[in-house]
């Protein structure tokens, strides 16, 4: 993925053009998607693009009966009509569904559909990329060698690794570790590494959502923040060594603080964001307290990409059981995200030159 966008000849217009992949035609993806876009009213800030199928689509709306969703079948992104429901069909072929099952099959047309979508979000034919619910269990059985959708994107930017981050209306979750295994992340914990997701986040604080002297909490990893070394010392020896680093670059960062407590507390609103050290120790709280509201935000990379907090929900597959909030609530934040990356480019583009005599004005006096 290049970290310049390419020039294409479509039409001009204020809509954002939204690529959406498909996610496992066996799971909730589809439906989500249909009842995101069922309301009319999204777009009018908005083109959808979605890369997937057709003949999905039509099983699960007539099976549903989701008459709101209205679509059109285009070619490709460059066809797509401003302010209209488009689907790109990825493959043409047949497709028997296993609907709530997880499938090699499944898995295999999950991908094609991201893939299809990254390429074009890459070429800047489309804005931003939100992305359905994929198995990962599904997904390797194809050979994807990515844990998910946040390392495979930034796999494909050409960055080491991108910073998870799960955001409601009023909670910002990120996340130092994100999908290993709980036995490694004590393992991981280094200071460069804490210290390199508190200045991620401050930046994707600033520059994805506007906000100019973010103010960031960081959870420790031991039960009560390691009780002054009694229950660890990774606390004194990474997380603490870290925040005092990045408070050196005038990062407003605090704590650490014990994890338990924290979200039930009043201290979750004075904070602007909140770092935590592994998956669930952010998460299990996040989710119980905006699940269907929330969504999942990659941070640190040249791209904006969002998706639903939740996952592919096999068990209520095709029941017509799941919500489209979180769907529509991450095609809603992809707009603002991107939105405000125009407005930076736009206020940044000619910056007032400040004169020599005035640059030795605002420079300090030395007594």
């Amino acid at each position: 993925m290049s970290n310049t966008e390419q020039k294409t000849d479509r039409p001009k217009s204020n809509a954002v053009r939204v690529g959406i992949s498909m996610g496992d035609i066996n799971g909730i993806g589809p439906e989500v998607i249909m009842k995101a876009l069922g309301d009319s009213r999204i777009l009018q800030g908005c083109t959808p693009i979605i890369y997937g199928s057709t003949k999905i689509f039509s099983f699960y709306k007539k099976g549903m009966n989701l008459r709101e969703f209205n679509y059109q079948s285009v070619k490709s992104a460059d066809d797509a009509h401003n302010k209209k429901i488009n689907v790109i069909n990825v493959w043409d072929e047949e497709v028997e569904l296993e609907v709530g099952k997880t499938t090699e099959q499944g898995g295999k047309y999950a991908f094609m559909a991201l893939e299809a979508a990254t390429k074009d979000l890459a070429a800047g034919k489309v804005d931003v990329l939100v992305t359905a619910p994929i198995s990962k269990e599904a997904m390797a059985k194809t050979g994807f060698d990515f844990p998910g959708h946040t390392e495979y994107l930034a796999d494909m930017a050409g960055e080491d690794e991108a910073l998870m981050l799960m955001i409601s209306p009023t909670l910002r979750v990120g996340l130092v570790t994100s999908h290993i295994p709980l036995k490694e992340v004590t393992e991981t914990l280094t200071i460069d590494r804490v210290a390199s997701k508190i200045s991620e986040f401050n930046e994707s604080l600033k520059k994805d959502f506007g906000i100019q002297r973010p103010k960031i909490a960081v959870f420790g990893v031991n039960p009560h923040a390691g009780e002054n070394g009694k229950m660890g010392s990774e606390e004194s020896e990474v997380i603490n060594p870290a925040i005092k680093r990045m408070r050196g670059e005038d990062i407003l960062v605090f704590g650490p603080f014990p994890a338990d407590g924290f979200f039930g507390s009043s201290n979750k609103s004075e904070y602007d964001g909140i770092l935590a050290m592994y998956h669930d120790q952010g998460l299990a709280a996040f989710k119980a307290l905006s699940f269907h509201d929330g969504v999942n935000f990659t941070a640190g990379l040249p791209i904006v990409r969002t998706s639903p907090d939740h996952g592919t929900a096999f068990d209520i597959a095709g029941k017509n059981k799941a919500e489209g909030d979180s769907m529509r609530q991450a095609i809603y934040l992809a707009m603002d995200v991107h939105r405000n990356h125009q407005f930076e480019k736009i206020i940044s583009a000619n910056p007032l030159k400040v004169s020599e005599r005035k640059r030795r004005d605002y420079e300090p006096r030395r007594s």
